[in-house]
């Protein structure tokens, strides 16, 4: 009878241990951190001032002084980018890295297709801002050979990106104007 008692004390008090380990790891019953803010942009700030996130500038550039906090919905350049390349299928978007990669894509022709690279330089609207690469992949009994093509199709794709780009800038440009009026206009009611 004794041995049963101690064996189950043994299987009780394990069994308590590994429950403590599991809450422990689970939500740090025993010591607790300071609270995590729910605000994701204070957050982001805290940790670029101590050194632990990317911050924006450097690639793009620092226009004005401090952090450039531009993102992709504010970026004309990038916009239009997307908006050309809404036909195919896009793998890899960085937006940090500036940098949108296509998936393969083939028309008609499932031996033929197409891979589209832009690598964006600078957020200005500038010719030379973007850079427009095509690889061509060709398959003939499962022997696929991939090479980077120059052609017409790359000087388009980049024209019709740049010409979306501008139409972009002058929307916002008028958008920004209005907005201007508007708050003159209840500022001088006032």
């Amino acid at each position: 009878m004794n041995n049963l008692s101690l064996y189950k004390f043994i299987k009780n008090s394990a069994l308590f241990c590994l429950i403590l380990i599991f809450l422990n790891s689970c939500g740090g019953i025993f010591d607790r951190k300071e609270t995590i803010d729910p605000d994701a942009r204070k957050r982001a700030r805290k940790n670029v001032e101590e050194g632990k996130g990317i911050s924006g500038g450097g690639f793009f550039g620092n226009r004005g002084g401090g952090t450039n906090f531009e993102f992709a919905s504010s970026n004309p350049l990038w916009r239009a980018s997307l908006d050309t390349l809404d036909f195919m299928v896009i793998a890899t978007v960085d937006y940090a890295g500036g940098l949108i990669i296509s998936d393969w894509y083939s028309d008609n022709d499932p031996n033929e297709s197409v891979k589209i690279t832009l690598r964006f330089l600078d957020n200005e609207v500038r010719v030379d801002a973007i850079q427009v690469s095509i690889h061509k992949k060709t398959c003939k009994n499962n022997n696929c050979s991939i090479k980077k093509i120059e052609s017409d199709l790359s000087y388009s794709i980049k024209d019709k990106i740049l010409k979306k780009a501008a139409f972009y800038v002058k929307k916002d440009e008028t958008n920004n104007k209005r907005k201007k009026v508007k708050s003159v206009i209840i500022n001088e009611k006032n």
